[in-house]
């Protein structure tokens, strides 16, 4: 798409901490990051999110590479959280889809805005 952030940086239009590339997805920095390790794991194909038809080879492959980001992160041992956002509620601020890889901190549940948990 010729709009999306992400196909930029795919691009390399745009610049990006690279952490990870082969012949299917690219992984970078996030440049807000939630939490000291934040990382971007995005398929060189725009797909806007995970419920765009995205063929099962692309979405697993993208999996198969968390724990090689993690490594690379230094958080393969420690632990990382990964989160995939689709649709408005999710909070998602672009839409390609992208796994995120957070870590370097011990983290705690999720939390929601309005959550479920709190208005029992």
């Amino acid at each position: 798409m010729d709009d999306c952030l992400f196909c930029k940086i795919v691009s390399g239009e745009i610049p990006s901490a690279k952490v990870y590339e082969d012949d299917v997805c690219y992984a970078f920095d996030d440049i807000e990051p939630e939490a000291p390790v934040h990382t971007l794991i995005v398929p060189k194909t725009h797909y806007d999110n995970l419920a765009a038809g995205v063929p099962a080879e692309v979405i697993g492959h993208m999996m198969s590479v968390v724990p090689e980001v993690a490594r690379l992160k230094g958080v393969d041992e420690s632990g990382y959280r990964t989160v995939v956002n689709t649709g408005p509620d999710s909070a998602a601020t672009v839409n390609h889809l992208h796994i995120h890889v957070l870590g370097g901190t011990k983290m705690g549940r999720f939390t929601f805005e309005g959550s479920y948990r709190e208005a029992q």
